[in-house]
């Protein structure tokens, strides 16, 4: 028998950790690895716009972090997995430190705050990096309520985003579009 995709568990509001805890759909826990799914699939409308083989790797790589740290989430902290779930190590934080050097060293100094756009692409990886600061938050938050989050996870995520920043400037300077520096007006 195939797979289906729905279960009809879930029509009541709840949904199903991973080690069979129910909880309100509208949880903490399940908002913040909602909110890494989002990210995820912005990941995949960026690379959608570019033709960049080497940078739409990184992405797919992340795509698979993403994976992980969402599967860490939606874990009972209370409750061991029936199965070995993969797990967040701190190489993978210094992977994504090494290409933000990377893309650094090839960028103008920023001398001011910039605004998003400058293409499509950059603009989506813009976006992407809000939804991935906004998991972060959500993470802290579970863990300001006592809630279990891993270390790495809340790591991964700062850097992440950082990364996801530096990306936006990086495809932007690829393309040779301005960027647009914020200028307060006083």
């Amino acid at each position: 028998m195939a797979f289906r995709v729905y279960t009809k568990t879930g029509d009541k509001g709840t949904t199903g950790l991973i080690g069979g805890t129910r909880v309100a759909k509208d949880s903490l826990r399940i908002e913040a690895y909602g909110t890494v799914d989002e990210l995820n699939s912005f990941l995949g409308l960026g690379t959608d716009q570019l033709a960049d083989p080497a940078i739409n790797e990184w992405i797919l790589e992340i795509q698979d972090r993403l994976f992980t740290l969402g599967a860490s989430l939606a874990t009972d902290p209370e409750k061991a997995p029936k199965q070995k779930l993969p797990d967040l190590h701190p190489e993978d934080i210094a992977w994504l430190e090494q290409r933000i050097d990377e893309m650094d060293d090839k960028l103008p100094v920023m001398k001011s705050f910039i605004l998003p756009g400058g293409s499509v692409a950059a603009s989506t990886f813009h976006v992407a990096r809000c939804v991935c600061r906004r998991a972060e938050r959500l993470c802290v938050h579970l863990v300001n309520q006592e809630e279990f989050v891993a270390e790495v996870v809340l790591k991964y995520l700062n850097r992440l985003s950082d990364f996801l920043f530096v990306l936006a400037r990086y495809i932007v300077h690829q393309q040779g579009a301005p960027e647009i520096p914020w200028r307060p007006r006083v």
